[in-house]
């Protein structure tokens, strides 16, 4: 799973997209041949393809259906960094942890993955002690199971039920075109 970060002048982070088996990074490139802003990292290991811009706009100006899945993924992350931007301002870091662990879960098809709680801070873009707090929550509630760097998603209707609204929000933006990340 490729986390996809940006970072402010004061060097504070927060995640901007969340990228699995679903999509792909760098995509923008092909709008007007510049590249992505941000760090874009590994956040959990996995197969993945890499193809140059040049390449993939080659192949997109032959392969119709190509350029239409990859304007449809373009068109799926305008919602779900919109959604995101609302979700940030609006929802508790709770109900955004849970997301989170959702939308993760979703992509990197196992229950178990590697998490700190100061990674995950970065991607909600809060303090890390907030994240403990709804970590340690969300395990006390037998939803997840966290130890020495390592995340475990042990009652999945449990997660579901302590996030907020933009976890279905986000994945009608990739059902509806079609791109379902689970």
């Amino acid at each position: 799973m490729i986390s996809v970060v940006t970072v402010m002048s004061d060097g504070t982070q927060i995640e901007t997209v969340t990228v699995g088996r679903e999509g792909l990074t760098g995509a923008q490139a092909l709008l007007d041949g510049s590249p992505a802003s941000g760090l874009t990292w590994c956040q959990v290991a996995g197969d993945a393809y890499r193809i140059s811009y040049t390449a993939l706009a080659e192949l997109c100006g032959v392969y119709r259906t190509l350029r239409v899945l990859v304007e449809r993924y373009m068109s799926a992350q305008i919602d779900v960094m919109a959604q995101s931007i609302a979700c940030n301002r609006l929802h508790y870091v709770n109900e955004r942890c849970a997301r989170w662990l959702l939308m993760t879960h979703d992509r990197v098809g196992r229950d178990e993955f590697p998490l700190t709680h100061e990674g995950l801070a970065t991607k909600l873009g809060v303090r890390r002690a907030g994240v403990s707090i709804a970590a340690a929550a969300l395990q006390q509630a037998g939803a997840i199971r966290y130890a020495r760097g390592k995340v475990a998603i042990a009652d999945r209707a449990q997660l579901e039920d302590a996030a907020c609204e933009c976890y279905g929000a986000i994945n009608d933006a990739y059902h509806r075109r079609r791109l379902a990340a689970s």
